[in-house]
């Protein structure tokens, strides 16, 4: 049975990108917000609602950057599809995770980062951001055309 997530792509004027550091696994890991997909919602929906409950901004999807699926012995079937987001309001804050009590959070940080940082990482998920959504982002060729997202999808 495969188990969905989704996670958002997060710039400021700045060009930074938005970052959250949790603990999985027994380590740290940078990554940017997101989370699995709930019952009667979709990626985007998904998507969406884990960036306000991990760090108090609301955003608007504007396109679909990657669809990553993993088929393991230890973790199972999963898929998370990445977004590129765009800020629309609230406050930026670490969040919190409803799912778990209070004494087993697992956010530690959050931050907007630069490329350089983001390269000085030792974990990160995915490796994509170090280098190919840099990549993606200075080229806007047809392939992000193909991918772009129109509001009314978003039910």
């Amino acid at each position: 049975m495969w188990i969905g997530g989704a996670r958002a792509v997060i710039l400021d004027a700045d060009k930074k990108v938005l970052m959250v550091k949790q603990q999985q696994e027994g380590r740290s890991i940078w990554l940017v917000p997101g989370g699995g997909i709930e019952a009667g919602e979709n990626a985007m929906q998904a998507a969406i609602r884990e960036v306000k409950e991990e760090t108090g901004l609301d955003v608007d999807i504007k396109a679909l950057l990657w669809h990553v699926e993993e088929v393991s012995e230890k973790r199972g079937q999963r898929f998370v599809n990445f977004f590129l987001a765009e800020l629309k309001g609230g406050t930026l804050e670490l969040g919190t995770d409803p799912e778990r009590a209070e004494g087993e959070q697992v956010l530690s940080e959050v931050r907007f980062m630069s490329r350089e940082e983001i390269s000085e990482l030792e974990v990160i998920y995915p490796e994509y951001l170090r280098d190919e959504l840099w990549h993606f982002l200075s080229s806007r060729t047809e392939g992000y055309d193909a991918f772009k997202l129109r509001k009314n999808q978003i039910k």
